[in-house]
């Protein structure tokens, strides 16, 4: 439920969009026991709701005028934590390598050392970037396409190739918008301490 339009966030909590976050958050406890268990059929299910929810919380909040604060930071957590138990699950049973949960989770590190870096000069966390939902998006989508190549004999070559074209678009988008990222960081650090400079002691 990110938003990047011109469109205010209330205070409200209880919203469908919050909703749908909020089914994310549970089910990832679901998918990773599913996972793990080997139940790939139930864990491909389950992946699919979360990709299918992610899509909707962001549309259904821009559409129906509830965006909200809560939402603006429980989607993309929800999002990250979903990518990580996923990555993590996937890595575990070697449907996945190791060296993509890395690439990624040094992308997320790398945001996560910006945030005292902005409270330092008294500023919030930035707004999400549209291509980092893209990438988002992707992921969300190559890791049930990934797992079905398990589920489906037939279908193995096509959803192998495919999960891993998703795979590497949205691991590069979600680099590209991490870049983006700093890049605002450090117009924002560099901004506020010429203001603050500026003002008179």
């Amino acid at each position: 439920m990110s938003v990047t339009g011109a469109q205010v966030a209330s205070d409200r909590v209880l919203t469908i969009p919050n909703g749908l976050s909020l089914l994310r958050l549970l089910l990832v406890p679901v998918f990773a026991v599913l996972v793990v268990g080997h139940h790939d059929g139930w864990a491909f299910l389950v992946l699919a709701l979360s990709s299918t929810s992610d899509y909707l919380d962001g549309h259904l909040a821009r559409s129906w005028g509830q965006v909200t604060r809560l939402g603006q930071v429980l989607d993309p957590f929800a999002d990250r934590l979903f990518i990580l138990t996923t990555l993590l699950g996937l890595a575990y049973r070697g449907i996945v390598p190791w060296w993509l949960v890395v690439v990624l989770l040094a992308r997320d590190l790398t945001m996560v050392v910006t945030l005292p870096v902005l409270a330092r000069v008294g500023h919030g966390v930035l707004p999400v970037h549209f291509l980092g939902k893209a990438g988002t998006f992707c992921l969300m989508y190559a890791f049930p396409l990934l797992l079905l190549s398990r589920v489906s004999d037939a279908l193995a070559g096509f959803t192998l190739a495919v999960g891993w074209a998703f795979a590497v678009w949205g691991t590069g988008l979600y680099w590209w918008a991490g870049l983006l990222y700093l890049r605002q960081v450090v117009a924002v650090v560099r901004g506020e301490r010429a203001r603050s400079g500026a003002e008179p002691e």
